[in-house]
């Protein structure tokens, strides 16, 4: 996959991985100290089952019940990185679904043109994702069957429309969750939750498939969920930067 990490919900690319290590490194240990060492050792706890090689694709899902189960289902099943394409519908999320869900992902919005799905596939080809596309009725591969040699996206469609004629043309590959009887598909956070819990399950079995987070991407992290653990986080940034001017960058 292409080098590249995200802080504070900007990717930051290779000539800039260098000049942040020391800073964020720097900032971690001294906002550590804010936290208790039970969220800590939790932070490990989850990190060691974090992933970046599923992602997970919405495109124009605006039900705020399903979207926010889908982004529960990837928070609980280790996946970080949701990408979140609007074309005709904005994302909405219900509170009361997510329980505090985003907090620990991160989320990518595509939503500056009439029609942002382009956009996403090739930001992820770029990142050295195989796109996947859920359809129910196309027989390429079931959760079971789906290669997983190298990272995949796994793309949603709304629950009335599916995926656009563009989103499953322009995949990659398709995959479906067999079924047995009379309904024609699953409710789309129901296909989400079936296929994250397969293919998660198939990875933590596996010993040769490469998917745990590096070094650099669990201490990107690990400084992400300290920071949003921290109320009044400003106040922390200020005083770090008191305390370490030589990270202020001039304007």
């Amino acid at each position: 996959m292409k080098k590249s990490i995200i802080y504070d919900g900007r990717e930051l690319q290779n000539d800039e991985l260098q000049e942040n290590t020391s800073r964020d490194a720097a900032m971690l240990a001294f906002m550590s100290q804010f936290i208790t060492d039970e969220r800590r050792q939790r932070f490990e706890e989850i990190l060691d089952f974090r992933t970046r090689h599923v992602a997970v694709v919405l495109e124009d899902i605006f039900q705020p019940h399903n979207a926010s189960a889908v982004l529960r289902s990837c928070e609980l099943r280790g996946i970080q990185d949701v990408h979140i394409v609007e074309n005709m519908n904005h994302y909405d999320v219900n509170p009361e679904v997510v329980m505090g869900s985003t907090k620990w992902l991160n989320l990518y919005h595509y939503e500056d043109k009439d029609f942002n799905t382009p956009t996403a596939y090739e930001r992820l080809h770029e990142k050295g994702y195989k796109i996947v596309a859920t359809c129910p009725h196309r027989d390429d591969f079931t959760p079971d069957t789906l290669p997983l040699d190298q990272p995949v996206a796994l793309v949603f469609g709304t629950e009335k429309l599916g995926l656009s004629d563009y989103a499953v043309e322009h995949a990659d590959m398709h995959v479906r969750i067999p079924m047995f009887g009379f309904t024609e598909s699953y409710n789309i956070s129901v296909s989400a939750a079936l296929l994250l819990y397969s293919l998660t399950n198939r990875l933590h079995a596996s010993a040769d498939i490469p998917w745990h987070l590096t070094e650099a991407e669990r201490n990107e992290l690990r400084l992400l969920w300290t920071r949003r653990s921290l109320n009044r986080i400003r106040q922390y940034e200020r005083k770090f930067y008191e305390l370490h001017p030589e990270f202020l960058t001039e304007p």
